[in-house]
């Protein structure tokens, strides 16, 4: 990896099955129930277009200065193991990256691995000092698990 690129993960062990977690992440429109940035906006308009689940399947989203505005678009979707997506920001900061969900059995549990990587634009190599992508998302990513950890295991 490069000084110009980040790479943010996080993992959780989650004890349901990888079908019901897949599809928690291969269907935009159960990112409400799991997503932690779903409570930042409670006005946040979301637009769903494509194919409903995996590739193509796309997720446009307008909010407060909280929730900013972006979309994200399925680009690989293999069942019960990854779904890598698009990640467009447009608000707070203009953004490019690819999200990764990676689904590993192990034993009656699935280890379930949330990667974001990509370049650092002009904006984060000039704060860079203050800023870590680590930091700002990696807090994101373990709520997020956590939901989605707890929403699977409801079943």
């Amino acid at each position: 990896m490069s000084s110009d690129e980040f790479r943010v993960e996080r993992s959780a062990l989650v004890n349901a099955d990888a079908p019901t977690i897949f599809g928690l992440i291969n269907d935009f429109h159960h990112w409400t129930t799991w997503s932690p940035w779903e409570g930042l906006d409670p006005d946040m308009k979301r637009t769903y277009r494509g194919p409903t689940e995996g590739v193509g399947a796309s997720y446009a989203w307008s909010g407060n200065k909280k929730a900013g505005s972006g979309s994200m678009s399925i680009t690989e979707s293999v069942p019960n193991e990854r779904v890598v997506l698009d990640l467009l920001f447009l608000k707070p900061f203009k953004a490019q990256n690819v999200t990764t969900f990676l689904l590993e059995p192990q034993g009656e549990n699935v280890a379930v691995t949330w990667r974001m990587t990509g370049k650092k634009n002009f904006f984060f190599k000039a704060f860079g000092f203050i800023f870590s992508m680590d930091k700002m998302v990696g807090k994101d990513f373990e709520k997020g698990l956590a939901q989605l950890k707890a929403v699977a295991e409801k079943g």
